[in-house]
């Protein structure tokens, strides 16, 4: 990262301002802006998050919101309500009142003598998300979006409900959300109110796995929001990145295909970060593309941003497996629309564990006869312990290892060697035939790379609730010995698998601490001949189309000061026992504590995760998922403690969960919740 300090326009900051509701709630926005905007208004840009401006995000708002501000925009960063010095409640995410609160935000600052009436919105995850279906409302000032790292579907593709299979983030996320929402805003900024406004947090806290788990279904709850039930409703132009590395891998490409204004798509090498702080790397010089977006969108420049490709994508190379990576080789391929014209959708027919690799889509003479004889796997639930993290922090390293092991436990088809190059880019699929032995029943999919000395690199996965394969979220129970044809989806990837090397398809019946197995183990039986694995092929031997204008390096204003007080731990554990058969996987992150210099404020965060499973007992499993937070200033010392408990059995889920809130060490608040909620298809 090149740290800029003299940038075109000289800017000031005001650290909290507060910005009325029509409810009578006030929300606290941080804003940089030119000094200049007093006498010559700008276009002004809104991050907004739940993530604490003041300290928690403070430190990454600071290399990217003064640089922006610094090319003559005003950059307003504002905590949604309930959240930092926001006064009000946060109960759930992208709620009816979060939406209209934005808007209020937005007509705000069009209304501000230093704003000349034009607004845009920026963010990654949340704020992403809030860009996106804020941008679906249509606010008369928003005239453009940045986003990253986001999703259009609610339901099916975030960290809830993957294929219709309850993933453990969903645990995981709510864990973190039920922390955050409970945190006290500073009395720095708020004075002696702040102990009423935690109260009030405290009192009216829940455990969101709750509600989540009250939602199996793709119904209104996660409808809402989702911009993929009707993509018409977006009309501003949007610049979408993500990262393979991310789960959020495959939202880019679907706005490419469905919105029909002035778009750009941009997908890197990436765990859950921002382009220009990106991990794995190359990093790039993302804020100077952002610049350049809002120059055109927001200022009217004639900069040629719309030149060029839609669809810019990091092709990775072939590497070892690893739970980190600093660097994925590779190179930038371009795309001028799409769909691509240059990708063609080949269906590879599944033999007795090989894939058939045709020299084109119609060459299946080998596919043999489609009432082909059944492959089996029943696999046990310590696949998937090597899956890593359904979105990629990378920290702790937390992508999948050496899929061997897994592999063990799936029914695996491997292509012959390869002789030249194969590369895809888009979503690959696999096209079942099948029988499984129970009515309800999970498949899990993933494409791996194998290497000459047989080391299995996964590129790409999915997964599918069978109860749910018509897409609907609606449960249709299946009939044991009966056949179906489903599609498994995959992540969408961009992967070049060299000559020398084969690719693997692996199928399981569980993918659990990943995602939550069924009730019961499940016999599948896959039908060859009738099966295949469906590739989005990218011709190697075609020109990239590459960028007509390279990216720049990293750049970024230079971040607050931060003094590291208590050293941050980092783990990630897969634990056996071979005498009771208990497993479980452990995961600490721990940023240590971490002084805010500006604020004179000690901030601590250690979040621990703990998936468990005994033999191949299916009821056995369960998460944990537990959150601490201090903040401390003088003789102010306020910490928050969470836990929150996910158990079942074949009928139901079982929530347990506390809050406690400590001031000085001493416990003043403290709520427990014991709740069972029916499984439903899951």
């Amino acid at each position: 990262m090149r740290y800029v300090d003299n940038l075109p326009y000289a800017t000031k900051e005001e650290e909290h301002v507060v910005i009325p509701m029509s409810d009578g709630i006030r929300l606290s926005a941080r804003i940089w802006r030119p000094t200049s905007s007093d006498d010559a208004p700008v276009p002004a840009v809104l991050e907004y998050i739940p993530y604490r401006k003041r300290d928690l995000s403070s430190q990454r708002d600071s290399m990217h919101h003064p640089y922006i501000a610094g090319h003559g925009y005003a950059c307003v960063r504002v905590d949604l309500r309930g959240t930092g010095e926001s006064e009000g409640l946060l109960t759930d995410e992208y709620l009816e009142q979060e939406q209209t609160d934005a808007e209020e935000v937005l007509a705000w600052l069009a209304e501000q003598p230093w704003c000349d009436g034009a607004t845009g919105m920026m963010g990654i995850s949340w704020g992403a998300f809030a860009a996106l279906q804020v941008a679906a409302r249509r606010p008369p000032s928003l005239r453009a979006v940045v986003i990253s790292s986001f999703t259009d579907d609610r339901y099916a593709d975030d960290m809830h409900y993957m294929g219709g299979a309850m993933l453990s983030d969903n645990l995981a996320e709510a864990g973190t959300m039920f922390a955050y929402a409970t945190c006290p805003p500073d009395p720095a900024v708020v004075g002696d109110r702040w102990r009423d406004m935690w109260r009030e947090r405290l009192d009216h806290a829940r455990p969101w796995v709750l509600e989540w788990l009250r939602h199996q279904r793709r119904d209104a709850y996660w409808r809402h929001a989702s911009v993929c039930e009707n993509y018409q409703d977006v009309r501003c132009p949007v610049l979408a990145s993500s990262g393979w590395a991310d789960g959020y891998s495959n939202a880019v490409t679907r706005l490419l295909g469905h919105l029909d204004v002035p778009r750009k798509g941009l997908i890197g090498p990436w765990s859950h970060k921002y382009p220009h702080l990106g991990e794995p790397g190359p990093a790039i010089g993302y804020l100077q593309e952002v610049v350049r977006w809002w120059d055109h969108w927001l200022k009217g420049e004639d900069n040629g941003v719309m030149d060029g490709p839609m669809l810019q994508a990091w092709m990775q190379e072939s590497v070892p497996p690893s739970t980190s990576y600093e660097e994925r080789p590779g190179r930038w391929v371009a795309e001028p629309e799409w769909p691509s014209p240059q990708i063609q959708q080949v269906s590879h027919p599944l033999l007795r564990h090989r894939i058939v690799m045709p020299k084109n889509a119609e060459d299946t003479a080998e596919a043999g006869s489609p009432q082909g004889e059944a492959m089996t796997v029943q696999s046990p639930l310590s696949v998937g312990q090597f899956a890593g993290k359904w979105a990629s922090y990378n920290a702790p390293p937390d992508l999948p290892y050496d899929q061997r092991e897994e592999d063990g436990g799936s029914l695996v088809f491997d292509s012959p060697e390869l002789t030249e190059t194969v590369e895809i880019l888009g979503s690959p699929a696999v096209e079942l035939d099948l029988s499984v032995s129970e009515p309800v029943a999970t498949v899990a999919a993933r494409l791996s790379d194998i290497a000459p000395d047989g080391s299995a690199t996964r590129v790409t996965y999915g997964v599918l609730n069978l109860t749910r394969r018509d897409g609907t979220g609606e449960p249709e129970p299946l009939e044991p010995g009966r056949r179906y044809r489903a599609t498994l989806q995959l992540n969408g990837v961009a992967q070049s698998f060299p000559p020398g090397h084969r690719i693997r398809l692996s199928l399981s019946t569980s993918y659990w601490p990943l995602a939550w197995p069924p009730p019961r183990p499940v016999l599948l039986s896959v039908y060859e001949g009738s099966s295949a694995l469906r590739l989005p092929v990218r011709p190697a031997a075609e020109p990239d189309g590459a960028p007509q204008r390279p990216f720049g390096d990293p750049e970024g204003t230079r971040p607050l000061a931060t003094t590291q007080l208590t050293q941050p731990d980092q783990r990630w554990e897969v634990k056996r026992d071979l005498i009771g058969y208990d497993w479980a996987l452990e995961i600490v992150k721990d940023r240590g504590t971490v002084r805010y210099e500006e604020i004179g404020l000690d901030v601590g965060c250690r979040a621990y995760e703990r998936y468990t499973a005994t033999g191949d007992d299916f009821t056995s499993v369960g998460g944990e998922s537990d959150w601490t937070m201090r903040f401390r200033r003088g003789d102010w010392d306020v910490s928050v403690r969470t836990r929150t408990v996910l158990k079942c059995d074949e009928d139901h889920f079982f929530v347990d969960a506390t809050l406690d809130g400590y001031e000085d060490e001493r416990r003043v608040f403290s709520r427990t919740w014991n709740e069972t909620l029916p499984r439903d298809g899951l």
